[in-house]
C-alpha cells in the first residue's frame, strides 16, 4: 500500500479560489483504494464555511519554531467522501476574509504551513511515501524535507512531487526577509537552489528539490521550457526536463453531468441533446432578458476576466462580432477594464449581449448547458477546466492552441468529419474572429456536421479516472 499526502493551499469543498482546489479535492477520490492511501492536508482558514468547521475533529497540537518565533500548530481531521483531510490550525496566520492577501503576509503564512505540514506527520500516525506538493504555496515543503533529513531517520526516504498549476505565480520575496522567516540555512539561498534574480522564490526551490515535477497538460510542460511561457524559469524547466511531465486535469463527471445536473432546467444526454439542449437556451434567454430565439447561435464565456484569458482580443473585435447572428453570455469577475467592457456591450447591444459580472456556480452550469459554443482565446492556459466542462455539455469550444486547450480540443476538419471544437493558433484578434465566424457558418449551414461534433464532444472522457491512472504510474516510478 503506497501512502500519498497531498499538501496544498486550497481544496473543494472547503475553500476554493480557482482550479487548484478542484484538483486537490477531486483527484484523491479516484485512486485505486486497494493500492493507494491518498490523504490531503490544507490550512484551516477562518473564512471556511461554518458547516465545515463544525465537523472537524481535534487530532493533536504542538508548538513549532519558525526561526525565532514559536508558533502553535493545531491539527484537525475530517473524512469526506472516503478521503481523509487534515487541517493545520493557527489563528494568527489563517484569519482573514480570504485565503490569500498581501504577498508579504502570504510568504510567511505558507512558510509556516509548509514546515507545520512536515512537523505534524510523526504525530498524526501517517508517514507518507510520497508528498505531492501543489503550487508555490507548498514550494518550501521539499526544501524543509531536505533540511529535516539531517535531523533524523523519520524523514529519510520520503519522496516529493511538485505540481505546477500556473507558473505565473511563484511566491517571490526579499531574500533576507525569507531567510529570517524560514530559519533555513544560508546554504539554500543560492542561485542553483532557492534564489532567483536576487530574490527568494518558493516555487523555484520546490522545483529544484522535488523528485518529480509535473504540470497540468502535456503542451504546457513543453511551453514552459521556452522563454515566452517560462516566466523567467525556462532555463530551470529545461534543466529538469527529464523529470518533468504533463498530466491533464479532469473534471468531476458526477457534478458536471447534463443528465442529472441540479442547476439546469432541462436534462439531456448524447442521445437527446438535439431536442432538449435548446430548451435550456430558451430558458436562459428569458432569464437574462436576451432576444428569445431558439435558432440563434449562443456563445458562452465563463472566466476570470484577466489578460491571461485573451480578453484584449475580444475587446478589439467585439463590435464586429456583434453584427453577426449571435448572442453572447458572459459570467465572471476580474480586471475592471474588462468588466466595464462587457457592461458597455451589454448596454450597446441590448438583447444580444448579457454581462453577468459576478460569479455563481448555478449560473455557470446554466451557461454550459444553454450555449452552442464556448469562447476561450487564452494567451496561455496550463490546463483549463472550462473547455472540459463545455465538451461535457455538448457546447463546442472555440480556443487558442495553447497548453491544455491544445491537448483537449480537437479542431474541426470538414473534410475528414473529425473534431470536437474549433481552434486558431496565433494570438491575434482577427484570427480569433475568423474562427468564430467559421464556427457560425458550420452552425447555420452544416447543422448535421455540427451535431455530429456535439456527439463526439459529449462522448469524450475527461473524468478524473484517466488522470488518476497517470498519477499512479508516476508514483510507481518513484
Amino acid at each position: 500500500m503506497k501512502r500519498i499526502l497531498f499538501v496544498a493551499s486550497e481544496s473543494v469543498p472547503f475553500i476554493k479560489t480557482g482550479g487548484l482546489a478542484d484538483v486537490v479535492g477531486s483527484l484523491p477520490k479516484y485512486f485505486d483504494k486497494e493500492k493507494y492511501d491518498v490523504r490531503v492536508m490544507i490550512p484551516k482558514y477562518m473564512c471556511m464555511k461554518q458547516e465545515w468547521k463544525e465537523k472537524l475533529q481535534y487530532k493533536t497540537h504542538f508548538y513549532m519554531d519558525l526561526n525565532w518565533r514559536s508558533q502553535y500548530v493545531g491539527v484537525l481531521e475530517l473524512v469526506h467522501e472516503g478521503v481523509t483531510f487534515y487541517f493545520i490550525d493557527n489563528e494568527y496566520y489563517f484569519a482573514g476574509m480570504k485565503p490569500y492577501g498581501n504577498i508579504y503576509e502570504d510568504i510567511e503564512k505558507f512558510a509556516f504551513f509548509s514546515k507545520a505540514a512536515l512537523s505534524a506527520l510523526p504525530l498524526i500516525d501517517f508517514r507518507p511515501d510520497i508528498i505531492h506538493c501543489h503550487d508555490w504555496q507548498t514550494g518550501l515543503v521539499p526544501i524543509y524535507l531536505d533540511n529535516f533529513r539531517y535531523g533524523g531517520e523519520y524523514y529519510r526516504g520520503i519522496k516529493t512531487v511538485m505540481t505546477i498549476h500556473n507558473l505565473k505565480f511563484q511566491g517571490v520575496w526579499d531574500k533576507k526577509k525569507v531567510k529570517d522567516i524560514t530559519g533555513l540555512p544560508d546554504y539554500y539561498f543560492v542561485p542553483d537552489k532557492l534564489e532567483a534574480y536576487k530574490d527568494a522564490n518558493y516555487l523555484k526551490g520546490g522545483i529544484v528539490y522535488a523528485d518529480k515535477v509535473t504540470t497540468v497538460s502535456n503542451s504546457y510542460a513543453g511551453e514552459i521550457q521556452t522563454a515566452f511561457y517560462g516566466e523567467r524559469l525556462d532555463g530551470l524547466m529545461r534543466a529538469r526536463s527529464n523529470s518533468l511531465s504533463g498530466i491533464v486535469n479532469g473534471i468531476d463527471y458526477n457534478e458536471y453531468n447534463p443528465e442529472t445536473d441540479i442547476f439546469i432546467p432541462y436534462h439531456y444526454t448524447v442521445d437527446s441533446f438535439r431536442k432538449d439542449k435548446v430548451k435550456n437556451k430558451v430558458e436562459l434567454q428569458k432569464e437574462l432578458g436576451l432576444n428569445v430565439d431558439p435558432k440563434v447561435m449562443m456563445i458562452g464565456i465563463v472566466s476570470r476576466l484577466t489578460d491571461q484569458k485573451g480578453f484584449d482580443l475580444i475587446a478589439y473585435v467585439m463590435d464586429e462580432m456583434c453584427q453577426d447572428a449571435v448572442e453572447f453570455v458572459v459570467l465572471g469577475t476580474g480586471d475592471e477594464k474588462y468588466e466595464n467592457m462587457f457592461r458597455h456591450f451589454a448596454w450597446k447591444y441590448n438583447g444580444k449581449v448579457s454581462a453577468n459580472i459576478y460569479y455563481s456556480e448555478p449560473m455557470s452550469h446554466k451557461i454550459y448547458a444553454a450555449s452552442d459554443a464556448f469562447l476561450m482565446p487564452s494567451l496561455f492556459e496550463p490546463c483549463g477546466l472550462s473547455q472540459l466542462m463545455s465538451l461535457r455539455y455538448g457546447t463546442l469550444p472555440i480556443v487558442r492552441e495553447t497548453g491544455g486547450l491544445k491537448d483537449t480540443v480537437e479542431p474541426y476538419n470538414e473534410f475528414e468529419k473529425t473534431g470536437t471544437g474549433f481552434s486558431f493558433s496565433n494570438y491575434n484578434a482577427h484570427e480569433m474572429m475568423a474562427t468564430v465566424r467559421y464556427a457560425e457558418r458550420i452552425y447555420y449551414d452544416k447543422k448535421r456536421d455540427w451535431n455530429k461534433m456535439v456527439e463526439r464532444a459529449m462522448e469524450k472522457d475527461f473524468s478524473w479516472n484517466n488522470s488518476a491512472k497517470q498519477y499512479e504510474n508516476l508514483y510507481d516510478s518513484l
